[in-house]
């Protein structure tokens, strides 16, 4: 292999190992649901196995069918519509720090 051969197959293997970093633990996990499963990010409101509640009206959400998170303070909150995310990234410490509300007081809005 010549020089500029290896050169350039050792900076697209550089780049690639650094895009792969990024989007398995920086700001790309994030946007993939999560860092993977090390500790010390947990996901909030958890109900069980793939469910989390959303903490602005307590709905019951599937992690992995959820259209809407939003992270704070480390945590991956889950909601049930854009309009829960909304409100809470408006106010995160006041749905955050709140206890879940009753599932059947469902805050007024409307699902589609």
């Amino acid at each position: 292999m010549d020089p500029d051969a290896l050169k350039s197959l050792s900076t697209l293997l550089f780049w690639g190992v650094l895009f792969f970093l990024m989007m398995r633990f920086g700001c790309g996990a994030h946007i993939m649901g999560g860092h993977g499963h090390h500790g010390g990010h947990g996901k909030a409101g958890d109900t069980g196995e793939g469910q989390a509640k959303d903490p602005v009206c307590g709905m019951a959400v599937d992690r992995d069918q959820s259209t809407a998170a939003s992270v704070y303070r480390g945590k991956t909150y889950y909601f049930c519509s854009t309009s829960c995310r909304d409100k809470f990234e408006k106010e995160p410490a006041k749905y955050a720090a709140a206890p879940s509300r009753d599932e059947h007081e469902h805050g007024g809005h409307h699902h589609g």
